[in-house]
């Protein structure tokens, strides 16, 4: 579902830092934590996963498309269509409902949109399974509890089915128990649809939930440049 092969990309100016990747792959369904320390080219990774940056030599392929090969409108299409991001900070729209959150991405996936068919029903049926209860599907983001943000930021990468999921340190700002819990749902979604998940994180206790586990060090090497 995922390959990445003698990827090089180089942050520009002067005292930047570069990624080199030989090979990186993840197979369709499966689960994988990749673990690395502030600094460590995981934000940097992921951009290059999901097109935002494109690496300087090498191959991106997600579903056997080489994204490189996409122009930049194509890329950001594909990307929808193939990738929900949960991101650290949820990056929810804070005056737009929660339906409105949730619906986003399909408005510009029409292949997802297909799969949910009526997007209302679908909204309310993630949310009884993330467990938030209808009378939410109203409220504005910004006055949504930080457990309800990252439900409606799981909700909303998971409508639609995309066949990859992309987690950028979602449980950061959990507690444990929190973190069980949130973790404990996102699983059973991503296992029901035969998701794909991809998750960066520096937490190691999360390990234990995954199909495999990766250290950024033992995969990529960080090639640092003097000022």
């Amino acid at each position: 579902m995922l390959q990445l092969r003698g990827v090089k990309f180089r942050w520009p100016g002067q005292g930047a830092f570069g990624l080199s990747l030989s090979d990186f792959a993840v197979h369709q369904g499966e689960t994988v934590l990749l673990l690395g320390e502030s600094g460590s080219g995981k934000s940097t990774l992921l951009s290059l996963i999901c097109g935002t940056v494109l690496a300087h030599s090498g191959q991106v392929l997600i579903a056997d498309q080489d994204i490189s090969e996409l122009s930049a409108a194509a890329r950001d299409r594909f990307r929808v269509e193939h990738i929900g991001m949960i991101f650290q900070q949820f990056n929810l729209l804070p005056f737009g409902s929660v339906v409105d959150n949730i619906l986003l991405p399909i408005r510009f996936a029409p292949q997802r949109r297909r799969r949910v068919g009526d997007g209302q029903t679908e909204v309310l049926r993630l949310c009884r399974k993330l467990g938030l209860q209808p009378d939410i599907l109203p409220a504005k983001a910004a006055r949504l509890s930080v457990g309800q943000q990252q439900r409606v930021a799981v909700a909303r990468a998971l409508i639609g089915q995309p066949p990859i999921v992309i987690a950028d340190e979602p449980t950061s700002a959990l507690d444990a128990g929190s973190q069980g819990a949130f973790l404990d749902l996102l699983f059973d979604q991503v296992a029901e649809n035969n998701t794909t998940l991809l998750m960066v994180s520096h937490d190691p206790r999360l390990a234990r939930r995954f199909d495999r586990v990766l250290q950024m060090e033992d995969i990529a090497q960080i090639e640092s440049r003097a000022a």
